[in-house]
């Protein structure tokens, strides 16, 4: 049974129902409303201009700097297609197949509120370019994140005209090919498209809900792994108590506090007597650190859903209002500074996953040294510690704020820009290296919990370490871990 397409209009989009973007047989759909919306504004625009001689920036104006050169009517569509190609100057590594994705689903629900001008057949194209998976080849770098993501959403766009490349059934050819081999005619752009396509600030949008999506899912992952670690290291449950985390009351601390109950509940090694006062605080602070990273996560969530259900183009009209007004709802800062904030929590979740790791193979708490049988002849588990830590130390340098950052572009005329796209990108290069560092640290807990038999953790977690088991291994004697690490990297990925 295909499930139904998701509704892109004004009506409000969640980031769970964005997720769903990413299955594998997703489709997306507008709504007769906003088919209603975008024919509108299109008429109205239409009409203006027969109307009107006045200049409307970008509309029948020259861009940026060019804003005070006047163009004729008869070259309004060629002034559209040159401002795609020119502004397709994108660099660097090629734009993951998931984030294209929803840079599509993204800027057809921009285009869907009725506020841009365009064309409904230029809409209904990157719909019919959703559901069938064909991908524009876009790159990483090119965008100032604020005049909109005007190099990569360039990329996007240039399929509509049959340039650049795209991907279908993931084989990249050229777009003119394709468009004939589907029999599609290539758009013909009218005033103000081109525009519309390029301003806005999806490419941002994705990358953040992207990271946002999978935040959650390492959230999960990183309080279900400190538990395993925490029984593995034979920790006290006494600074999970409920009373604690009241008289400080932060909304994330209070969350993470309740899960580790109720992960770790039921557990043998929680259960018995314990030796020590207090433990490292890798471990009795994992409300206190995971919680304030949960707070982060919520905060930056908030930040997106108004982002993914705004306008981001410029300049925006309301025909009702017999209104076209240029502004800036283009520039990227507040996306900027909450993928710099995110990037911030998730290397923090990094960070002290990776202590946790050397804890357990320090030789402490009955566990011996590296978790290894015949440690000296073995070195079991030293290592993967050392590439956990290089792993955060990059992260550590990730996190220097993009957002701060500004450099003059268009002869001084956008003056002032978000770096927004910088700080999208190396989020999910925080995000990526978080999946390793947890698999590590999963890696090092299932073989340090070995050596608590006979008694068991919480019935949660041993289903947790029975799935592992599936796919790794015990480590009896030194081999190459490499492949341990990338085969636990994919079981995060697929699981939860």
């Amino acid at each position: 049974m295909s499930q139904q397409p998701t509704l892109l209009d004004k009506s409000f989009s969640s980031i769970d129902q964005l997720a769903l973007l990413l299955q594998k047989e997703s489709k997306v759909s507008i709504s007769p409303s906003a088919e209603a919306a975008i024919t509108h504004c299109r008429n109205y625009l239409d009409n203006k201009l027969k109307e009107n001689n006045r200049p409307f920036y970008g509309i029948n104006t020259g861009f940026g700097f060019l804003q005070n050169v006047v163009i004729e009517n008869h070259q309004l569509e060629e002034l559209q297609r040159n401002l795609i190609c020119s502004h397709a100057c994108g660099m660097g590594e090629e734009v993951p197949e998931d984030i294209v994705k929803l840079m599509l689903a993204l800027k057809i629900k921009s285009l869907a509120y009725g506020h841009s001008g365009v064309q409904l057949q230029t809409v209904m194209r990157f719909v019919e370019m959703f559901n069938l998976n064909v991908l524009p080849v876009i790159f990483t770098q090119g965008s100032l994140g604020a005049s909109g993501d005007l190099a990569p959403l360039s990329h996007l766009a240039l399929p509509l005209i049959a340039e650049g490349e795209v991907y279908y059934n993931h084989k990249k050819t050229g777009s003119a090919k394709l468009l004939d081999q589907l029999g599609w005619q290539p758009i013909r752009l009218q005033s103000k498209e081109g525009l519309a396509l390029i301003n806005g600030t999806q490419f941002m949008g994705a990358y953040g809900l992207y990271s946002l999506i999978h935040a959650q899912k390492l959230l999960a992952w990183a309080n279900a792994i400190a538990a395993l670690s925490f029984d593995a290291f034979d920790c006290s449950t006494e600074p999970f108590n409920e009373r604690i985390h009241q008289i400080r009351s932060h909304a994330g601390q209070l969350t993470v506090a309740t899960a580790m109950r109720n992960i770790l509940k039921g557990s043998e090694i929680c259960a018995a007597k314990k030796e020590q006062v207090q433990d490292p605080y890798s471990f009795r602070c994992i409300p206190q650190v995971h919680g304030a990273c949960a707070d982060v996560i919520a905060h930056v969530s908030d930040v997106f859903l108004k982002e993914i259900n705004s306008v981001t183009d410029n300049p925006n009209i309301f025909p009702d209002e017999d209104l076209i007004v240029s502004g800036g709802n283009f520039h990227g800062q507040p996306l900027a500074m909450a993928l710099d904030y995110l990037a911030i929590a998730l290397a923090e979740l990094g960070s002290i996953s990776e202590r946790r790791t050397y804890q357990l193979i320090s030789g402490q708490r009955g566990l011996p040294p590296f978790l290894v049988k015949n440690p000296g002849l073995n070195s079991g588990l030293m290592i993967p510690q050392y590439t956990a830590a290089g792993i955060v130390s990059e992260n550590k340098q990730l996190c220097s704020p993009a957002s701060v950052d500004t450099i003059p572009s268009s002869n001084n005329q956008e003056d002032h820009v978000s770096m927004g796209a910088n700080a999208a990108t190396k989020c999910k290069r925080v995000l990526d290296n978080l999946y390793k560092i947890l698999a590590i640290e999963l890696f090092t807990a299932a073989q340090a919990m070995a050596f608590r038999k006979p008694l068991k953790t919480a019935p949660q977690l041993e289903n947790l370490l029975s799935g592992y088991r599936k796919e790794v291994s015990f480590n009896e004697k030194d081999r190459i871990l490499h492949f341990d690490l990338i085969k636990t990297v994919a079981f995060l990925q697929q699981q939860m």
